[in-house]
């Protein structure tokens, strides 16, 4: 049953053989993931249903702290700095929108969505909620994270970690290479 075998020896490239197959398997999950991601956006913005509130799109700069709303839909944006920050919505949606120095921040959400962003520090924030969900995303010091979250489902990305509920969630740090699907 049991069986004895020699140790192996390995060359001197075999660990770096490893590390840049782990590296390439990191970043085809990543793209798989992002691709996943702007399919799942693509989808909830083609399939949403009659708008209850026209659209309201929030920028900073120019304005220092743009706040919008139109029926039900509504949206916050304040960027301090070089940075800008954005935030859309539409169909009972709400998004809010924050950046503090160099760095951007993009907010969506539709269909009494919550989308929540924050970039600090150079970092790049993406948050969809669509359909209902809420979705944060916060990035720091030059991170780029993104959250997906559509019907009766949650998504954080951070610098700390990403946590998906539910099963439409998605949340990707790409600066970690962290991510969650699917409430995984």
């Amino acid at each position: 049953m049991f069986s004895v075998s020699q140790p192996r020896h390995s060359s001197p490239h075999s660990s770096t053989t490893r590390t840049s197959s782990r590296f390439g398997s990191r970043i085809a999950r990543t793209a798989a993931i992002f691709a996943l991601g702007s399919g799942m956006t693509a989808a909830a913005l083609v399939g949403s249903g009659t708008a209850s509130a026209a659209p309201v799109n929030c920028v900073s700069p120019p304005s220092a702290n743009d706040i919008q709303v139109d029926g039900t839909a509504s949206c916050g944006a304040t960027s301090n700095g070089t940075g800008r920050a954005t935030a859309g919505a539409a169909d009972s949606g709400t998004a809010v929108s924050v950046n503090d120095g160099p760095g951007a921040t993009t907010t969506f959400a539709n269909g009494f969505g919550v989308a929540l962003g924050a970039s600090k520090n150079a970092g790049t924030a993406y948050a969809l909620a669509l359909g209902g969900g809420i979705a944060h995303s916060w990035a720091d010091a030059g991170q780029t994270t993104l959250a997906v979250a559509g019907w009766g489902s949650g998504a954080t990305s951070e610098g700390q970690g990403v946590d998906c509920v539910g099963p439409l969630s998605l949340a990707l740090n790409l600066s970690s290479g962290q991510f969650c699907v699917l409430g995984s």
